[in-house]
């Protein structure tokens, strides 16, 4: 009997071809838009979360604002650092803006940033060419130099940089490597910067004293205590003025984006669901029209022996064939717009499992829920009153 209902259903659902299509637009345009949405947000995220993890999820960044006795931190704080247990390297960062020069070519309000060899050891996949900054150029306090993408095309085009001399603020550097293109979502590009030992930077810049700083972890499991560990060698070097610097752990900082994206996921899945009840209205619309203008089969049915149960299952199956079809129209159509706008956008496109399975399970639900009082209906219909109708 369950194969005949599933029969006579599927034959109702496609002999009113119009009525129909019309009636699973509202679930098509409800599951499209959370497959659409939904995707569309994890796939920034998980771009700009990658972009945050290559930073390292094992570190904890300083920055050191400066009170007025003091601007900044100093060689001495940095060996406190680094005396810290558990602590795998410590990477001091100065920066500032000055004019580069290079074969003629000038290019002014360039990033300089001066960096160690932990800051090198620790980051993947950021030199393209040549070498990094290693532990004799800080210690020599040697003239050397990487450069961003951006740089090595404007100043060295068509030519390899490496060995090449760079002004840099009036002083000759040597072109030891070139860095990685930074991604679309990175936080820190360094196509457009200049990256030189820390220790030579001082005097380029002007200053005698460090404004950030990135602590390496061994383990981030311990990273609550080392954090206190840092913040008490930060208050013992500004006299316990907390003003003058913050610390920042980086895998509190991703766990916070995480939540933040779910939470967003969530706000849009749930604004995208109200297509999904008005969909299942207008299966309900449908069927209770169908209903009635399928009395007198059903008075027939009846009459010939038709269990009550079974005349509410086939209405209900119709329901659910409905809500179905226009999960997985609208699950196609959610999925091709979401993998065009992240091709556009630049992203890799990630459709998870659990959003597929929310929205196609949300659409079977729909059917079932706003097909039960249709259904219901039918198989209450007295089949004296229906056949009265012939």
């Amino acid at each position: 009997m369950f194969k005949e209902n599933l029969k006579m259903s599927w034959m109702n659902v496609i002999h009113n071809k119009m009525r129909s299509a019309l009636t699973i637009l509202g679930i098509v345009i409800g599951v499209g838009s959370i497959i659409a949405l939904i995707t569309i947000v994890k796939s920034s995220t998980n771009e700009m979360t990658s972009e945050f993890a290559t930073f390292g999820a094992d570190k904890i960044t300083v920055q050191a604002t400066g009170t007025p006795l003091k601007q900044g931190l100093i060689d001495s704080d940095i060996k406190k650092l680094e005396g810290i247990d558990n602590i795998a390297g410590v990477s001091p960062t100065l920066s500032g803006n000055t004019t580069v020069v290079a074969s003629g070519v000038e290019k002014t309000d360039v990033l300089v940033q001066g960096k160690n060899d932990v800051y090198f050891s620790k980051t993947r996949d950021l030199v393209q060419t040549g070498r990094g900054i290693n532990i004799l150029d800080i210690e020599s306090e040697n003239r050397v130099s990487l450069i961003g993408s951006n740089i090595a095309e404007d100043l060295f085009f068509g030519v390899d940089p490496i060995g090449k001399k760079l002004i840099i603020g009036g002083v000759t550097y040597t072109v030891i490597g070139t860095l990685q293109e930074s991604g679309a979502f990175s936080g820190s590009s360094t196509n457009d910067a200049v990256i030189v030992p820390y220790t030579t930077s001082m005097s380029l810049l002007g200053t005698g004293y460090i404004s950030s700083v990135d602590v390496y972890m061994e383990d981030s499991k311990d990273s609550e205590k080392i954090t206190s560990d840092i913040e008490a060698v930060l208050n013992e070097a500004f006299n316990d003025k907390e003003e003058g610097f913050s610390v920042m752990n980086m895998e509190e900082m991703l766990a916070s984006i995480n939540k933040m994206t779910d939470m967003f996921s969530l706000m849009l899945g749930g604004i995208a669901s109200i297509s999904l009840f008005v969909g299942g209205i207008g299966i309900m619309n449908m069927m209770l029209v169908s209903v009635t203008e399928r009395t007198t089969e059903i008075g027939l049915r009846k009459a010939l022996g038709a269990e009550p149960k079974r005349i509410q299952q086939q209405f209900l199956i119709e329901a659910v064939f409905l809500s179905l079809f226009g999960g997985v129209i609208g699950f196609i159509a959610g999925a091709l717009i979401a993998y065009g706008v992240c091709t556009m956008i630049g992203t890799s496109f990630a459709l998870s499992a659990s959003t597929v399975m929310l929205a196609l399970g949300f659409s079977g639900a729909i059917g079932i829920i706003f097909g039960i009082a249709p259904a219901r209906k039918a198989s209450k219909l007295n089949p004296i009153d229906a056949l009265r109708s012939v």
